[in-house]
């Protein structure tokens, strides 16, 4: 291993000369050289090497396409990006870095329900992976599905209670129980008649729920926990009533229901408002992990 190792290094000694990348014809050195030139802002120059990489159908062609298309999306190239993630979804379907990217690309686009499918598909991967479940709550938010993106922004505290990121999904939560919406603007993102009839009824939910919360007079933890609680608990038995469901319903209706019962939703809420985690919430997530 250890042989190997300096092997490389040696040959990407060789390979960089002069301030400048040779030709070469190894996947492990062309990646590396791309990368290299990413990490100096130079990703663009970049581009060949990871071309050639991708035509060699090795251990290094999947991360190429990722850093491709990622190339792409940073140089204002949004489907360049789209068509280079998709390509290298043909060949790898179950790459979850090229999913989620796909993702990221659809969404700067304002293409969020196709966003939908390439977030879906990327928890479907890696449940665990906490972006993916943020960017589901985002692009689903952009569609005006609030409960779908309130649920997931709940999922992605659960994961990263922590971040910055955190804070960001605190708010856009907070924003969705005041009753906020925001304003459709990507192009080619119209629900379909029964998604809206369905989306309808969910953010009713939601409007009930800021209504009797206001008409106890709660405020603070206490009112959060009474909406958290209502809309789970409601949500959960709306998809327990159908006969057919869809990934909202299995992945985080029956999940959230479940929490909603468990008697955790304080822990949850405290989790939320103060960034600590409680043993009980943990050991009840360890319990209750997501099966798509």
């Amino acid at each position: 291993m250890k042989t190997t190792c300096l092997l490389l290094i040696a040959a990407f000694s060789l390979f960089f000369t002069n301030g400048s990348f040779a030709q070469s014809d190894d996947p492990a050195v062309n990646y590396k050289a791309a990368l290299e030139l990413v990490n100096n802002n130079k990703g663009v120059d970049g581009i060949p090497y990871l071309q050639k990489v991708i035509k060699t159908n090795s251990n290094y062609t999947n991360a190429a396409y990722s850093l491709l298309g990622s190339i792409y999306d940073k140089s204002n190239e949004p489907q360049k990006a789209i068509a280079t993630y998709k390509e290298g979804l043909k060949a790898f379907p179950q790459d979850q870095n090229l999913n989620f990217n796909l993702g990221i690309a659809y969404f700067r686009d304002k293409q969020y329900a196709q966003a939908e499918l390439s977030a879906i598909e990327a928890i479907k991967i890696d449940p665990k992976h906490a972006n993916s479940q943020r960017l589901y709550g985002l692009v689903t938010f952009h569609q005006n599905k609030r409960a779908n993106a309130l649920l997931a922004f709940c999922n992605f505290l659960l994961l990263d209670p922590n971040s910055d990121k955190s804070d960001e999904a605190v708010t856009n939560m907070k924003s969705i129980l005041k009753g906020g919406v925001l304003k459709a603007d990507g192009a080619a993102n119209k629900l379909t008649a029964a998604d809206v009839k369905e989306n309808a009824k969910l953010n009713a939910i939601i409007t009930a729920s800021i209504t009797s919360g206001r008409a106890k007079k709660l405020s603070g933890d206490a009112l959060l926990e009474y909406q958290l609680k209502t809309i789970f608990t409601q949500v959960g038995q709306l998809s327990a009533a159908k006969s057919s469901k869809n990934f909202f319903d299995t992945f985080y209706a029956d999940y959230f229901y479940k929490l909603a019962q468990s008697g955790n939703v304080p822990l949850l809420v405290k989790m939320i408002n103060t960034k600590s985690t409680d043993p009980a919430l943990s050991n009840w997530i360890a319990a209750f992990e997501h099966k798509y």
